[in-house]
């Protein structure tokens, strides 16, 4: 059976989601299912979103809620909070990707502690930018660290950002 062709009813035959935790609970016994499944650390990708082995595929968790409770599978899905591990359906949400990178936490090698604020050595400055499909746009260069964070807040929201864009990762 094909990955596209796995019906909410069929998961249903297998699986039983719970929307309020996020949580999957095997209804058949098989080799190789626990109950509950898709949480054991050996059943994560590297970026630490869950996955479920389920009819020789594997499937993110995040998709198999996704289609449990909406019926489809999107083309890409953003977790709202940013924590790959949280699959409750109101933290799942069908996004195109950019709107998915408008959605992301501060990278660990930022140096300022703000996305889109860095400091301009050659100038003695904040420089405070944003990438928008593509373009690289200076929002300008400040004496002080907060009014460089205030002109990238405000630009987030004049391009769609996402209010939880640029959160610090845990």
């Amino acid at each position: 059976m094909p990955k596209t062709d796995l019906t909410p009813e069929r998961l249903r035959e297998f699986l039983h989601y719970d929307p309020d935790t996020g949580a999957f609970t095997a209804l058949r016994k098989r080799q190789g299912i626990r109950t509950p499944i898709g949480t054991d650390p050996m059943s994560r990708w590297p970026n630490g979103r869950g996955y479920i082995s389920l009819l020789g595929h594997r499937y993110g968790a995040h998709q198999l809620a996704y289609l449990y409770v909406r019926g489809y599978i999107p083309e890409e899905i953003d977790h709202i909070d940013g924590e790959p591990s949280n699959n409750r359906i109101d933290n799942l949400r069908d996004v195109t990707h950019l709107d998915n990178l408008r959605n992301c936490k501060t990278p660990k090698n930022n140096t300022s502690g703000h996305m889109g604020v860095r400091w301009r050595k050659d100038r003695g400055c904040w420089q405070s930018f944003i990438s928008d499909c593509g373009r690289f746009i200076s929002l300008g260069h400040f004496q002080v660290f907060e009014d460089a964070c205030a002109a990238r807040k405000a630009a987030e929201r004049l391009h769609g950002f996402h209010p939880n864009h640029g959160r610090t990762a845990p």
